[in-house]
């Protein structure tokens, strides 16, 4: 009877901008965290990817959703909606008989128990049988390649799209850690804002995290490294006539001041409660950026000239809560998970 049932082993980064799926090793699903739903059947048209597409673009009949908003589950139905059709994306070279899935998720360090409780519900629902919970700046220093188990201590700041997840690390445990609702999101929005108030130009949620993309900066002086202005093309907020802005990284960062500066405050708050000989570790250590707000052109060479401890950016900030789930999946009885 055994071949009737097989098990799957899974670890998801589930992101409020990105989900990331590993399976042995290697990185199999990096879509998009949205889906799209029939608003008469609720049944799933598309996910990932092609739903993005679609975002902003709908009739009446589509919707087209979301389901993490600052980290945490906004729409229970669509969130399993999204994991089942993100687990769909994964080979598992048997399309005859649905595997007993083994999964890890990386869920932020803020997390209630309700909301941990609907991560894991949601898992279930989608098809999960052993289902581990992990803190994501916990999964991103395993990612990032750090001795987590080690009896030093070792601080993690992980800026993904929905949340910011500051976290010291010593002997395999957050010591402390904090999650603050200011992330990639917010620095679209504040973008978004920005374009109507300056320029007068309606700019959509996706425009704005284009524009963040091509010219979002930390520092109003990047030096060889500067990028050249984006246009923007949009209408009008008055008029509705099509204007055409064009917009630097300078102007960026100056919109981006007051959401950068509740980071740095995080961080800096995190500094002052951690124990002074862990305290000295770190500034022996430094400091490591992951999550896609790392990528923010200048974040680092601000924070170091703040707080005056180095902050080193990962390799691949993007992967680093994906990677790190994976090789926790691969030792789950070297780590701790949530209950």
């Amino acid at each position: 009877m055994g071949f009737f049932s097989f098990t799957q082993e899974v670890a998801m980064d589930l992101g409020t901008a990105n989900t990331i799926i590993t399976s042995n090793g290697k990185i199999v699903v990096d879509e998009p965290s949205v889906v799209a739903l029939d608003r008469r059947t609720d049944k799933m048209i598309a996910v990932g990817e092609k739903a993005k597409l679609m975002y902003e673009k709908t009739h009446s009949n589509i919707r087209t959703v979301r389901p993490l908003r600052e980290g945490v589950i906004a729409d229970f139905y669509a969130c399993e909606q999204m994991i089942r059709g993100m687990i769909n994306m994964v080979h598992t070279g048997n399309r005859f008989f649905s595997p007993s899935l083994r999964m890890v998720i990386g869920v932020p360090s803020g997390s209630t128990d309700v909301e941990l409780r609907a991560v894991r519900e949601s898992a279930e629902r989608a098809g999960g049988r052993e289902i581990y919970l992990i803190h994501e700046p916990m999964a991103a220093a395993i990612g990032v390649g750090l001795d987590v188990e080690a009896p030093e201590g070792n601080m993690i700041v992980d800026i993904g799209g929905g949340s910011t997840e500051i976290a010291v690390i010593s002997l395999g445990g957050l010591v402390s850690n904090s999650s603050i609702r200011v992330a990639g999101d917010d620095l679209t929005a504040d973008i978004q804002e920005y374009m109507g108030r300056q320029h007068n130009i309606k700019v959509s949620e996706r425009m704005a995290e284009r524009i963040k993309i091509h010219v979002g900066a930390a520092l109003t002086e990047l030096g060889e490294g500067a990028p050249e202005d984006y246009i923007v093309d949009g209408p009008n907020k008055i008029t509705a006539l099509p204007m055409r802005v064009p917009v630097c990284y300078q102007e960026i960062a100056h919109c981006l001041e007051k959401s950068i500066a509740r980071i740095e405050t995080a961080i800096l708050n995190a500094l002052e409660n951690t124990p002074p000989e862990l305290y000295a570790d770190i500034v022996h250590n430094g400091i490591y950026l992951t999550g896609g707000g790392a990528m923010l052109r200048g974040l680092d060479k601000r924070l170091t000239a703040k707080i005056n401890i180095p902050f080193h950016i990962a390799d691949d900030p993007l992967h680093s809560v994906a990677k790190g789930t994976g090789i926790a999946l691969k030792n789950v009885e070297n780590f701790s998970f949530l209950m």
